[in-house]
């Protein structure tokens, strides 16, 4: 249950944190206020089970973001963009903590949460971003092009930490035992961590035609490959 709270609130902040990224006069507030009832459906689910499955207080930040992000939604639909934004960094914020202090609350683990709630939030944003041009054909390229990027730079810095990780724990592998860990490993390093940069420079390079719906559809992949990926480092580090 823990692993699935920790993924709805590492979703909803990355997602949250995309879209306070998102130029909102490039991109019409329909888009922000769809989006944003998104993040209240992840941060209403991951409140519940919170209260319901762990001891303490701290699904009241989940449950904060959760109206913050339904009174966002208002705001988008009154095009109040200014209210609208600062509404989704208050999501974002309120689920990063969330997430933070979600066990074991250490430097390494919150960094890692983090970077993995950026990783995801900002790729499937990219891919809705990019199906909204369908209703929306007139809108700058540019937004989806800028989103992409901030995505392929979270991707950077997981993979430098994650990298360092693996560096200063040699022996974590090698205590966690069980058949499963080496094809968690794979998944996590193949879809996560090489198949996703991949799949966004295909995205990314697919702009420059331009073709938005054939960029979307790589990035629908790519989005089955960062949540295959963060799905299995969770794993991993439960094994461990």
């Amino acid at each position: 249950m823990t692993l699935l709270i920790d993924f709805l609130c590492r979703f909803g902040w990355g997602l949250s944190l995309a879209l306070a990224l998102t130029p909102a006069s490039v991109v019409p507030a329909g888009f922000f206020r769809v989006n944003l009832l998104v993040v209240l459906g992840l941060a209403t689910f991951a409140a519940l089970l919170e209260k319901s499955a762990l001891p303490g207080s701290a699904w009241v930040l989940p449950a904060g973001a959760a109206v913050a992000a339904w009174v966002g939604s208002v705001a988008w639909l009154a095009e109040r963009r200014a209210a609208g934004i600062a509404l989704c960094l208050v999501c974002a914020a309120l689920l990063a903590v969330a997430t933070a202090v979600l066990p074991p609350v250490a430097a390494v683990a919150v960094t890692t949460r983090l970077l993995s709630g950026l990783v995801v939030g900002l790729t499937v944003h990219a891919m809705l971003l990019g199906h909204w041009y369908l209703t929306a054909p007139g809108m700058r390229v540019d937004a989806l092009r800028r989103m992409i990027d901030i995505a392929l730079v979270a991707w950077g810095l997981q993979l430098a930490v994650a990298i360092a990780t693996l560096a200063l724990d040699t022996n974590g592998i090698a205590r966690a035992a069980g058949p499963t860990v080496p094809a968690l490993m794979a998944l996590r390093w193949l879809a996560g961590l090489a198949g996703l940069p991949i799949l966004l420079w295909l995205s990314r390079k697919t702009l420059d035609i331009p073709n938005t719906q054939s960029a979307t559809g790589i990035l629908y992949v790519a989005c089955l490959a960062a949540i295959v990926g963060e799905l299995s480092g969770q794993l991993l580090h439960a094994a461990n």
